[in-house]
């Protein structure tokens, strides 16, 4: 898809970030934006790499990781479809500490720093606005932390296979099914668990009969009850 078939102005006025933008300064910003179209397994950015962008995901799956000396990888976050990143450090003018590279066939929107610098400079609520984005980010990095220090292995896949459920709203009985949006392994190293690990609680949900597994869906019977576990 070429960049003059794709609507960016509209794209960018359903962003938290830009959504109070008008339509002429929508189209600004546009003029600093470029698609791309990335094959599984491109890599968008490695470590040192200049930073003079953001991105957000239109179609597809970004991850962001590192490497440790001994080669392993460690994935930091996944970026699925309306997720941006690399805003934060467009401003520091230090090259990238993480590597980013496509999961599956993917749809980049890449937003250049100079179009963003100018919208900063013109509106100050817009600057807020990517505080407030980087913000929310931070936070959930914390809550990352202190989930790996305080949480169980089998919590930390609970939480995760419930993520965007709300469980005080949830009926008492509530059937769902959840896609992996990647494979175990990568989903794993996000949860910082290894491969065997993760596949192994997977493996005891299913034989307790919280959830039944069929590929990368995760069908749930229970909503309420998964959440309990294993204080029931």
């Amino acid at each position: 898809m070429e960049i003059r078939d794709f609507d960016v102005p509209r794209y960018l006025s359903v962003l938290p970030l830009f959504s109070d933008l008008c339509t002429a300064e929508l189209e600004k910003v546009a003029t600093g934006c470029e698609l791309h179209r990335l094959a599984r397994g491109d890599v968008i950015f490695r470590v040192g790499d200049p930073c003079e962008e953001f991105h957000v995901t239109v179609t597809g799956q970004i991850k962001l990781y590192v490497l440790s000396p001994n080669g392993q990888e460690k994935v930091i976050e996944l970026i699925g479809p309306g997720g941006s990143f690399g805003e934060a450090l467009m401003f520091t003018n230090k090259p990238y500490i993480i590597n980013g590279q496509a999961l599956t066939q993917t749809l980049l929107l890449t937003v250049k720093k100079s179009a963003v610098i100018d919208e900063v400079e013109r509106d100050s609520r817009f600057a807020m606005r990517m505080l407030a984005g980087t913000s929310r980010r931070l936070h959930a990095l914390v809550r990352d932390v202190e989930a790996y220090a305080l949480q169980s292995g089998v919590q930390r896949v609970i939480g995760y296979l419930l993520r965007d459920r709300d469980e005080e709203d949830a009926p008492a009985s509530d059937d769902i099914t959840v896609t992996l949006p990647v494979s175990k392994a990568t989903v794993a190293s996000r949860l910082s668990l290894t491969p065997e690990y993760f596949s192994r609680v997977l493996h005891d949900l299913e034989t307790a009969g919280l959830v039944v597994i069929d590929k990368r869906d995760v069908r749930i019977p229970d909503v309420r009850r998964l959440a309990r576990y294993p204080d029931d």
